[in-house]
């Protein structure tokens, strides 16, 4: 576990084994600001890192550590694009709107790996790719669609067969896969820390353990009251995504969460030698995806939607890895956790404008590693000048809340408790 932080309890296998160290003990320093951030993850911090870039002075405010929420409690895979195949994504969103954020984010990985080489960033980075395995035959024809989109594009992706996509993850139990060259995979807190380490040195501060407890708009100005101290600042952005508590009201309500749980074996070295032997992250077609993939030091770590429930979600584990991998042999698991994650009815992200200069990036659906950097970076530009029209995607205004999101919620959390005592049963 962490010795860094208190009661030296780790929130994810990540927290505990990051090479870059937490150094997230720095007090508020009250004043006036260009720009005040709210949350401590990829989204706070890539703003926090590109604002600071160009020239304006920030303060970043985090409730608790840099990667508390979902950005340390994250799978760690860079997966280009959205959860939308780009052929939906444009009947959504229309062509020019479309082509226009499909450029952006099927580049996200680039970005997001560009920015650990700039900075040097201790995040276990690999760039093999990603696969998408299909779970059945339905499973594949969706991958079909997704190779021919992308293909379109000029993406690298491969399509393989359920023999070729066997020798790449050292499982007969899918029907085929689609390999992503753009992508890869990262410890992310190794990734979040070190987007916090090149912050400070860009200029930015950084509190942490300092809740916002109320926002006010006065005199041109907005007054952030928190935990520390005041702040005020002319330019606000709220990077809490679907840790968003009840700040900003009505906000929260645009998304319905899920969780996810991931499980990490202890290192199993030599064993491994077969199983995702190129190192990609993988992740499956089937309406309860699993994924699955290696770290540093040769542990397996196999996740699935839903809370973890403990000795019932390490059972699930147990019958899970058998089923995929049944010459691996018995497993002995290290730790578990889980995360949340911002689910929108259409399955996109929003950049939603609150008010006079303050916006919340909000509802990643799963896709949290680089849509966090890109809006972070698109959230620095527009602040320091930059034209709305080149944003990822149009500005939208607060809106109607999502419907029975509660519910929705609930309901997920049945459904996928069910599934995991009904697999780990098996």
């Amino acid at each position: 576990m962490n010795p860094d932080r208190p009661g030296n309890a780790a929130i994810s296998l990540w927290d505990a084994t990051s090479a870059e160290p937490l150094t997230d003990r720095d007090p508020l320093a009250p004043g006036d600001v260009d720009l005040a951030i709210v949350g401590g993850g990829f989204t706070g911090l890539s703003t926090a890192l590109h604002a600071a870039e160009r020239g304006l002075s920030v303060q970043l405010c985090e409730a608790e550590t840099f990667g508390y929420g979902g950005s340390g409690r994250n799978v760690g895979l860079v997966n280009a694009g959205v959860w939308l195949p780009p052929s939906q994504v444009t009947a959504t969103l229309g062509d020019k709107t479309a082509g226009h954020f499909l450029r952006i984010f099927g580049d996200g990985p680039r970005r997001v790996f560009d920015l650990i080489e700039r900075h040097q960033i201790r995040c276990e980075a690999t760039r093999e790719g990603t696969i998408h395995a299909a779970h059945n035959a339905k499973g594949f024809a969706e991958l079909q669609l997704r190779h021919r989109d992308w293909s379109a594009l000029g993406a690298p992706v491969e399509l393989f067969s359920a023999s070729e996509i066997a020798a790449r993850t050292g499982s007969p139990a899918f029907a085929g896969g689609l390999l992503d060259h753009r992508a890869g995979t990262i410890n992310p807190m190794g990734y979040t820390r070190g987007l916090a380490r090149a912050a400070r040195a860009a200029g930015a501060r950084l509190a942490t353990g300092c809740r916002v407890t109320k926002l006010t708009r006065e005199g041109g100005r907005w007054h952030l009251e928190t935990t520390k101290g005041a702040v005020t600042a002319k330019s606000l952005v709220l990077g809490t995504n679907a840790y968003t508590d009840t700040l900003w009201p009505g906000l929260s309500r645009l998304y319905h969460r899920i969780r996810y749980f991931n499980v990490a074996s202890e290192p199993l070295e030599n064993r491994l030698t077969n199983i995702l032997p190129g190192r990609q992250g993988l992740w499956t077609t089937a309406p309860i995806m699993t994924s699955i993939r290696r770290d540093a030091q040769d542990r397996l770590i196999v996740g699935s939607m839903g809370r973890d429930l403990g000795g019932v979600t390490r059972k699930w584990a147990t019958r899970e890895l058998r089923r995929l991998f049944s010459d691996l042999g018995p497993v002995a698991f290290e730790t578990s956790w889980h995360g949340d994650i911002a689910m929108t009815p259409d399955h996109l992200p929003r950049v939603v404008h609150l008010g006079e200069n303050a916006y919340t990036p909000i509802g990643y659906n799963g896709r949290g590693i680089i849509t966090g950097t890109i809006f972070g970076a698109a959230m620095a530009d527009l602040l320091s000048g930059g034209d709305p029209a080149d944003m990822p995607l149009p500005l939208t205004e607060l809106g109607a809340p999502e419907r029975f999101s509660g519910v929705r919620e609930l309901a997920y959390d049945t459904a996928f408790a069910a599934h995991q005592f009904a697999r780990g049963l098996l």
